[in-house]
């Protein structure tokens, strides 16, 4: 374990570049992997997760490959003509890579096998193998629907209609992804909005994809047999990447920071509106679009937070930023409420009992309920700090990073007993604070 302290360092200035986004790297490569031609990718996250989505086009036959600039030139294999992997394709903890290649295998006449480490072997792949299963594939699971699995495309696929159960952007893509390579047309029905990365770069990559309404749900439709063509992706900064250091500059007196090249997707930019909401004065600078993604620099600068009672209904777009907001709501003025956060109880932690617990630690005061955190703030004078035993991570990355940033804005500083999970997701995040108190 490898515990470490954060200190306050004082005033966040200058302007700093956070990751790029997981999400769009992840289907960047898939995208430019199925296109005729050679696209380029800059911004690329190069995180295990994204690695092995590049192993596994690969595998089908893409040419993927990292030039001295950093940049990442694919040439692409082309939609239906997927070559059969010679080994088993090795997913490493990636949830998104699986599900997404899942769907893009279930409609070529191919078969490959998936595997994964121990953490994503627990999780269920039911909720992909249904409906890839209507549209005619084969899916022989572990049981309990778990990796390894070994799935058997179907050429030709049959289109479907397939309305979500469970909100979930890794179900919908995997279904489109599918729908690709099927004649016809492929619709997903979604009751809830969820992130719509894939919808937007298959647009960019040339598909013909629709997006309407019907009795207030959003239809997605797909055009079989696409075609798609090579683009040049740049992958904007990830914005739960972005929101550590968005809350630091909020809280620590005297900061001027600018954080470059923001995707600020609307199904992603919740945390940006519940701090605004509170008070923080967050400009966006150059507003642009960039592959079809939204993208800002963003100036932030301290200001005095209020608590507020947070709308249930944004949760979905910023349920990874919860951890730093309650963060946020420790040093505002008056009470800060949360609810519908049942989903926090099942991420890499309890993220609601962990961040309960080590708010507490540090001297913030804290109320834990079934769905959320209601928070009293301290006004803007600095929280504590860690005096006693360490705070506890539980190996989740965000826990650990969201503290980080409580001790900025403590007296005492905040120690985490290990911050080896933070280099699995953000391996800059420590640089880059120190880059931005220099």
């Amino acid at each position: 374990m490898t515990s470490h302290r954060f200190l306050p360092m004082g005033p966040m200035k200058g302007a700093i570049r956070v990751p790029g986004d997981k999400s769009i790297s992840h289907r960047a490569l898939m995208f430019a992997g199925l296109a005729m031609g050679r696209s380029r990718i800059s911004g690329l996250l190069e995180g295990e997760d994204v690695l092995a989505t590049a192993a596994a086009m690969r595998q089908f036959g893409a040419q993927i490959a990292r030039e001295g600039d950093g940049n990442w030139v694919v040439d692409g294999v082309g939609v239906g003509s997927l070559l059969q992997p010679r080994q088993a394709l090795e997913m490493g903890n990636s949830g998104t890579s699986t599900r997404l290649l899942m769907g893009l295998v279930a409609s070529h006449a191919i078969s490959a096998t998936f595997v994964g480490d121990a953490s994503l072997s627990g999780r269920p792949m039911k909720r992909v193998i249904d409906p890839l299963s209507h549209m005619g594939a084969s899916i022989e699971a572990s049981s309990g629907g778990t990796l390894p699995l070994m799935l058997r495309g179907a050429s030709p696929a049959v289109p479907i209609t397939y309305r979500l159960p469970v909100a979930s952007a890794q179900v919908k893509s995997a279904v489109l992804l599918a729908g690709l390579n099927t004649p016809g047309i492929t619709r997903v029905i979604e009751p809830v909005p969820t992130r719509d990365h894939t919808e937007r770069m298959l647009k960019g990559f040339g598909a013909r994809l629709e997006v309407g309404e019907e009795n207030g749900e959003t239809v997605i439709a797909i055009h079989g047999e696409a075609d798609l063509k090579p683009m040049d992706v740049t992958v904007p900064g990830d914005p739960s990447s972005a929101a550590f250091f968005m809350v630091a500059a909020s809280i620590v007196p005297g900061s001027d920071l600018t954080i470059l090249n923001v995707g600020l997707n609307p199904t992603r930019a919740g945390l940006l509106a519940v701090l605004r909401q509170m008070g923080a004065d967050i400009e966006e600078i150059s507003p642009r679009e960039i592959g079809g993604e939204p993208v800002a620099d963003l100036r932030v600068r301290h200001a005095p937070l209020t608590g507020i009672a947070v709308d249930p209904a944004i949760v979905p777009a910023m349920i990874d930023e919860f951890p730093v907001l309650f963060v946020a709501a420790a040093l505002a003025s008056g009470t800060t409420r949360t609810s519908g956060l049942e989903e926090l109880r099942v991420k890499e932690s309890d993220r609601l009992a962990a961040m309960a617990a080590a708010l507490a630690s540090v001297g913030a005061q804290v109320e834990e309920h079934e769905d959320g955190l209601t928070i009293h703030g301290t006004g803007g004078e600095p929280l504590r700090g860690s005096t006693e035993a360490a705070v506890r991570s539980l190996l989740d990355h965000r826990i650990a990073m969201s503290m980080a940033i409580a001790g900025l804005a403590s007296t005492g500083g905040v120690e985490i007993d290990d911050i080896a999970p933070i280099a699995t997701s953000f391996p800059t995040f420590t640089s880059l604070l120190g880059e931005a108190s220099a």
